[in-house]
């Protein structure tokens, strides 16, 4: 299936081809992306309405999020994967469950490498609890989360001996959602994001190096 305009301009986001501040140009998109320029304004225009993009005089930037947006976003966050891992523990079937095992085994590969790689395992490693709750109104506000997330410009992972810890809580998320312990599942993902967040807000402080 061909992706639209939207789509494409929402992963270039995503995968920081766009970073906050960016200015994005109507031809220059439509010429990179091979499309025509209608398309392409009416994505920007969809893209602006839910607040990636804002206005800066006449042109179109890829927003930022402030300290009070990115506290907002962390407290919808850590509730809202919080309730998808205990969704996981009670609903995920077998091969779900074994397939969040290996994803923690194989991340263990990537420890020390490169912080978008380590990133890029860790949407998937969430992407895939938010499956397993069975519950496709959750997945749907998670998505709408994890968009807006694209507004950080720097990943938490990039901090120094981040990797380890998170991958170690990506551990115990799965331990519990082996267990079928939802409770345990829903305080182990909500710490996870919590101590993300407080790592992000370290960095931003210059208290912790990143690499």
């Amino acid at each position: 299936m061909q992706k639209d305009a939207y789509m494409l301009i929402l992963e270039a986001i995503d995968q920081g081809r766009y970073k906050p501040g960016d200015r994005l140009v109507e031809s220059e998109l439509a010429d990179g992306l091979g499309v025509s320029r209608t398309p392409v304004r009416e994505a920007l225009q969809r893209l602006e309405t839910q607040g990636m993009l804002t206005r800066d005089g006449r042109s179109l930037i890829v927003a930022s999020l402030d300290h009070n947006q990115l506290a907002e976003l962390y407290a919808v966050r850590t509730e809202l994967e919080g309730l998808a891992a205990r969704l996981a523990a009670r609903h995920a079937t077998p091969e779900e469950v074994r397939v969040l095992r290996s994803m923690v085994e194989d991340d263990r590969s990537l420890l020390g490498g490169d912080p978008k790689a380590l990133s890029r395992a860790n949407k998937r490693f969430h992407k895939q609890i938010h499956l397993a709750s069975h519950n496709r109104f959750l997945v749907q506000q998670l998505d709408l989360v994890h968009r807006s997330m694209a507004l950080m410009a720097t990943t938490s992972f990039a901090a120094e001996g981040r990797d380890g810890v998170a991958l170690g809580e990506h551990d115990q998320i799965v331990r519990a959602i082996e267990a079928g312990d939802g409770e345990a599942a829903y305080q182990a993902l909500k710490t996870h994001i919590s101590r993300a967040f407080e790592t992000r807000l370290r960095v931003d402080a210059g208290e912790i190096r990143t690499r």
